[in-house]
């Protein structure tokens, strides 16, 4: 009896050891993960940050100068970024976000061929498509999909789909009944591209491409009238290389949008 009351004492002895021992591995995992779970939302290096920024600026996103410096152009950039490949939007740049930048592939026009520009409506995202394919890629920001009063009247912020062409434009600041745009590319009606104080991370326009104000001027430089603009999401795409190959339907279509319009 008194032989057994010792083994079970044992393997008591035993197994309180091994779950402290467990515990104690455990509790260094947790630890060591969350080490390299700060060590990875670190903020970058001035040497990794002008990394990132060349990576950025090589693949077509709108990065100012490269200087090591996270500022207005290279969080633009960064957030066009992370709306291209699907990511979470946090407007930092990590080593996550480094190494996502290292291994991304740089982004693709929906057509290629001649120089339009494009507005990706589920990723939020504008291109600025040259005539090698080459792109240019800004954050953007389209209308909301909700209701508003407009004098006295219910309209839905919508961005039409389809393809278009700029009939109009405005230089510098315009006034008008939702705000102020900056150097405005009229697509369809009241619809335009242009630059807006505010460029928030989801749809948030009453219909407008908004882009951020640093770049549109120059934007607006590289649409002169009739630059063709292709408008789509996952459901809605229409080809505008009918008016590529062919300038005489590009011009009549143009006539008749400003006639319309």
């Amino acid at each position: 009896m008194k032989s057994v009351l010792i083994t079970c004492l044992l393997l008591i002895s035993t197994a309180a050891l091994a779950s402290g021992q467990e515990q104690a591995v455990g509790s260094k995992q947790k630890a060591v993960g969350r080490a390299n779970t700060h060590l990875r939302s670190a903020i970058l290096t001035r040497a990794q940050m002008k990394e990132a920024e060349r990576r950025l600026a090589d693949m077509g996103y709108w990065t100012g100068a490269v200087d090591g410096r996270l500022d207005k152009t290279t969080k633009s950039a960064l957030v066009a970024f992370q709306k291209y490949e699907g990511r979470l939007i946090t407007e930092r740049l990590t080593l996550d976000e480094l190494e996502a930048i290292r291994t991304a592939r740089p982004p693709q026009a929906r057509e290629s061929g001649y120089g339009h520009i494009e507005v990706d409506i589920d990723r939020q995202v504008l291109l600025i498509v040259n005539d090698d394919s080459t792109v240019r890629v800004l954050p953007t920001s389209t209308g909301s999909d909700k209701e508003y009063l407009d004098e006295g009247e219910t309209s839905v912020a919508y961005t039409p789909r389809g393809r278009f062409l700029v009939y109009n434009k405005l230089d510098g600041w315009e006034e008008g009944r939702f705000g102020s745009a900056y150097y405005a590319n009229f697509i369809s009606g009241s619809v335009a591209i242009h630059g807006y104080p505010t460029v928030p991370n989801e749809p948030a326009s009453h219909g407008c491409i908004r882009i951020p104000i640093f770049a549109a001027r120059e934007v607006s430089k590289l649409m002169p009238l009739g630059t063709i603009v292709l408008v789509y999401d996952k459901v809605s795409f229409v080809s505008a290389k009918p008016w590529a190959e062919n300038p005489q339907r590009k011009k009549a279509a143009l006539y008749w949008h400003r006639v319309v319009d």
